[in-house]
């Protein structure tokens, strides 16, 4: 695959681009699941419900627009004080208790109230006498014109509802032009606008979460930035890998014309890994496919570096931001127990960038044109149960089906010289490396 164009056109995004968009990415990924478990949020939702509920709304509304003098209470209290503001009425109720009235109204139930029509029986009594005279007064007209009348039935009805203990509560909430103001509904409207404006939440509301996809169905497994000045052991160890824990592992092969030099050749500093490929004339041990271990002269030394036996993963994504220098083989790639399956996400052969999957069946690979190797780029092997998919910066520049692996593999980096090839130095700078699993 030829990136050239892509990079021409600005399709292959450039890597410190590209760096700071993931990692404004993440820290928005990771703001935004911290918002998303937060009880303010919880809060918000809760709040939210309630007051966009048509209940709420229609109350909202009804408190803040209705009219003092259209409420019960106002036509209650309204009417009441029409009634007892006539003078007759008021009279009326002064009577009612009056001791005059109790004392003729008992006269009334005895057996003289029938002489009350007797003259000569009215004029020998002074008590007849008295009992006449009120009956024909002005205070007992009023009272017979009162009693049991429609005005006195509507004033004991509204008399009952004014007096009742909540009703003074109750007009004084509806008189008060600010009463939604004095409601707990007001506190959690006021409440639910102070969490609508909090940065956070608006954040929260304004993102689409699909933007993260990159990144949402994954959590870090594994980080090495290179900070200090030395090289994590408790994360890498030199020389390859084997199960068998008696053979050599700092050994180069007879076809190379380099030595891997036990991690001597490895150093870490202003955030970089640096593997050196060195010139330097050494005895050391070489595999050779029909002798075996033997020692032999080389011109050059290099190192491998591996997680083997600290950390191994199946699936995910696998990422390093590299570079590197010389006409020299330099490599980043995933290795098992045995010598096959073995993924390369990043392998330069001195003249160009390949990617790839070797299995005892099947080698698949693409190879990279485009681009220079010596700049930094961010090499992604994104592995699932279906598939392989490279990815060079943002852009996908290969695919496989085929043979894809399903155990453990663990991380490494080498450098080495082929034999085809002329003896030179060079250097494979790592910024960083970083492993995602799948979230469970």
């Amino acid at each position: 695959m030829n990136l050239f164009w892509k990079i021409l056109f600005g399709s292959l995004i450039r890597t410190t681009k590209l760096e700071k968009k993931e990692i404004l990415l993440q820290r928005a990924m990771q703001r935004y699941e911290r918002i998303g478990k937060s009880l303010e949020l919880t809060e918000y939702k809760d709040l939210k419900q309630i007051v966009k509920s048509a209940g709420f709304q229609e109350k909202k509304e009804t408190l803040l627009n209705r009219k003092y003098k259209d409420t019960e209470e106002y036509r209650n209290l309204k009417k009441f004080n029409k009634i007892i503001s006539k003078k007759s009425f008021k009279l009326y109720l002064e009577v009612s208790k009056s001791g005059e009235l109790a004392n003729f109204l008992e006269f009334q139930k005895t057996d003289q109230y029938n002489l009350l029509s007797d003259r000569k029986a009215v004029k020998n009594s002074e008590l007849l006498q008295q009992m006449r005279k009120y009956e024909h007064s002005k205070a007992y007209k009023i009272y017979m014109r009162y009693h049991n009348s429609f005005i006195e039935k509507e004033y004991l009805a509204l008399q009952e509802q004014v007096s009742a203990p909540d009703f003074e509560q109750r007009n004084a909430f509806w008189a008060n032009p600010k009463r939604w103001e004095t409601t707990e509904e007001y506190k959690m409207d006021m409440r639910y606008q102070q969490l609508k404006k909090n940065p956070d939440i608006i954040f929260y509301n304004k993102t689409n979460p699909t933007r993260f996809e990159p990144f949402s169905h994954f959590e870090r497994s594994f980080e090495d930035m290179f900070n200090g000045n030395s090289l994590l052991m408790s994360r890498w160890n030199f020389g390859f890998y084997y199960k068998n824990p008696k053979l050599i592992r700092n050994h180069s092969f007879a076809n190379e014309k380099q030595a891997n030099n036990a991690g001597n050749n490895v150093s870490v500093s202003n955030g970089y890994l640096t593997l050196h490929t060195k010139k330097e004339h050494v005895l050391a041990p070489a595999w050779n496919v029909k002798k075996g271990f033997v020692e032999q002269e080389f011109e050059y030394t290099s190192d491998v570096m591996q997680t083997a036996e600290t950390f191994r993963q199946t699936y995910g994504l696998f990422r390093a931001k590299l570079r590197c220098k010389g006409k020299l083989h330099h490599a980043f790639w995933l290795g098992g127990d045995e010598k096959l399956p073995l993924i390369n996400i990043f392998h330069f052969d001195g003249k160009h960038v390949t990617v790839g999957n070797a299995t005892a069946r099947l080698f698949d690979q693409a190879v990279v044109t485009g681009i220079n190797p010596s700049k930094f780029y961010i090499y992604s092997l994104l592995w699932t149960p279906k598939e392989l998919v490279w990815y060079i910066n943002n852009v996908e520049v290969f695919r496989t089906a085929a043979n894809v692996p399903t155990e453990q593999l663990y991380l490494a980096f080498n450098s080495f010289i082929s034999e085809k090839q002329k003896g030179t130095t060079g250097v494979l700078e790592v910024d960083w490396v970083r492993v995602y699993s799948v979230k469970q």
